[in-house]
């Protein structure tokens, strides 16, 4: 099973969080093998892998994540699932800032995103104070 739109149930919880206050969004995105653009899209005819394509969203996308005043705070990368499904493996990793949830619904729109990827984890977080404890 694919993730890449949330469910209405999904999408009415998170309309019903408050919207005017910073959140974070962790992503977790794996990559289609070959690029999945609609017919009449301009670079279907290019073949491009997923990676490609997502590389070419990032590129398109940045000036819009800034212009809302989103910025990624954290990147890594995949190494090795300790705990969870076997077959979960990702290959863009990171923790994006929004300064609220209006500026991060500005960006969900964009079709490049859904070309590029297969599956995807989108978790919305209320940032918090790092330390040197749990909890």
């Amino acid at each position: 099973m694919t993730h890449i739109d949330p469910t209405r149930a999904q999408f009415d919880a998170f309309k019903g969080l408050d919207r005017d206050h910073p959140v974070e969004m962790l992503n977790l995105v794996r990559f289609r093998d070959l690029a999945n653009y609609p017919g009449d899209h301009v670079l279907t005819r290019d073949g491009l892998t997923g990676a490609e394509a997502y590389g070419h969203y990032g590129k398109h996308s940045g000036p819009v994540l800034q212009k809302v005043g989103g910025e990624i705070i954290w990147r890594g990368g995949f190494e090795a699932m300790l705990i969870g499904p076997d077959d979960e493996a990702w290959d863009a990793l990171f923790i994006a800032r929004y300064p609220t949830a209006h500026a991060f619904l500005a960006m969900v729109s964009d079709p490049e995103y859904q070309a590029a990827v297969a599956t995807s984890r989108l978790i919305r977080c209320t940032p918090a104070a790092g330390g040197s404890v749990f909890g």
